[in-house]
């Protein structure tokens, strides 16, 4: 069956990070399987080919905005509101797959005036987020307000799309969603673009080796991300500091934004900018042939809600991995992953040394981590996926709770 799908995306797609991708290769593997696709997203962003986007109007007053939290972006939602009915009314969709609590929000607005069913893509906890973002004071009125809200809209959609078990688990337990309307559809990776270092890649890596400075005989470890203490860059930079101290043969590739030139700033006080380099932003395009260059990848993201789809990167590419011990790092890499305790920089800098000391064994972990990714996490099944839960939300709710749970993969 084809379904006419409008996606409501509360941020600046398309913006090479973190959900961004997520709601791009869901809309391409829905387009590739023959459905229609219509995506309601802000005024800035990077067009895709292929995929027909809708944006809000700017505000004049404000052309530029940070990445996460932001009180403007209450107006940007109102934009978003308005324009998403417009499009909504027009387009006449089968089905309101809405991303991030904000687009959940407008889309059971929607879901009630057009009787299309609203489908919720879950990638974390809105409260957990602007704790990270220092939007919110912990225990304030504003938390209380915005937990309170969080948890109406947890309960407003017909099915909701967890991006990992953890994210299904939080839903279930902390927010009391009955598991019954949970899917968890978990981020993926093309496996065929993100791949491992070839021979013939040396020359490129090496070219890019001596654009950025990067001394070849240097084991190059690879982060890349968003720049921002919730991700861990300034827990990465201690870690490279401490590393310093010991080896004079290790070189931080840190590939993302925004913030670029503070996280400079900050190398340069640590006395680690000589074996860092900052590449600034990365589009998703050249994200692959930028990770070749690692010998082993990072990821010191501190988050417990949020999900993590670079670690997906890394492992297709067949990069051996450290990441901080959360439950979504253990999901993504399983058994194959190297853990440092959450948020201890001397840990990450003893697990990323681990790596350093011992490059055969890092490759063979490379190595299994591919084939988890190749076996486990590839986007070549999620349209189907999709479409299985489109189906059973498009039927009345008492067929939806015996169909939708046949969606469901679980990740082990």
């Amino acid at each position: 069956m084809s379904y006419r799908i409008l996606m409501i995306a509360p941020t600046s797609f398309f913006s090479d990070y973190g959900g961004h991708i997520r709601i791009l290769e869901e809309a391409r593997s829905l387009r590739k399987s023959g459905q229609t696709v219509k995506i309601v997203t802000y005024y800035k962003g990077r067009d895709v080919d292929g995929l027909d986007i809708v944006r809000t109007p700017p505000t004049p007053w404000r052309a530029h905005y940070e990445v996460g939290s932001s009180r403007h972006k209450i107006v940007f939602d109102a934009l978003l509101s308005w324009t998403s009915l417009v499009t909504a009314l027009r387009f006449r969709p089968d089905v309101i797959h809405a991303h991030m609590h904000e687009g959940a929000l407008i889309g059971s607005m929607l879901s009630r005036l057009t009787s299309a069913p609203l489908v919720f893509d879950f990638q974390g906890s809105m409260t957990s987020e602007m704790l990270d973002h220092h939007f919110l004071r912990r225990g304030g009125w504003r938390h209380r307000f915005f937990s309170w809200l969080e948890d109406r809209i947890d309960h407003m959609p017909r099915i909701i799309l967890a991006s990992s078990r953890n994210a299904s688990d939080v839903l279930a337990h902390k927010f009391g969603v009955d598991p019954t309307r949970i899917q968890t559809l978990p981020d993926c990776v093309n496996v065929d673009v993100f791949r491992p270092r070839e021979p013939s890649d040396e020359p490129e890596v090496a070219a890019l080796k001596a654009r950025w400075g990067i001394p070849p005989e240097r084991t190059v470890v690879a982060y890349l991300g968003l720049l921002a203490p919730y991700q861990g860059t300034d827990l990465l930079l201690e870690a490279a500091q401490i590393i310093g101290r010991a080896r004079n043969d290790v070189h931080f590739l840190i590939m993302g934004f925004p913030s670029v030139d503070l996280y400079r700033r900050r190398a340069v006080e640590r006395g680690v900018a000589d074996h860092v380099t900052f590449s600034g932003r990365v589009n998703y395009e050249d994200a692959p042939r930028f990770l070749r260059v690692g010998d082993l990848a990072v990821a010191p993201k501190i988050s417990e809600t949020e999900g993590c789809g670079k670690l997906l990167n890394y492992m297709a590419c067949a990069l051996p991995t450290v990441a901080f011990d959360t439950p979504v790092s253990r999901e993504y890499l399983g058994e194959h992953g190297i853990y440092a305790a959450t948020g201890d920089a001397e840990a990450l800098a003893a697990a990323i040394l681990q790596l350093v000391v011992a490059p055969e064994h890092g490759r063979a972990l490379g190595g299994w981590l591919r084939a988890r990714a190749t076996e486990r996490f590839s986007w070549d099944d999620t349209s189907a996926r999709l479409l299985n839960i489109y189906a059973a939300v498009t039927t009345p709710v008492s067929r939806a709770r015996a169909v939708a749970p046949a969606a469901t993969r679980q990740i082990h």
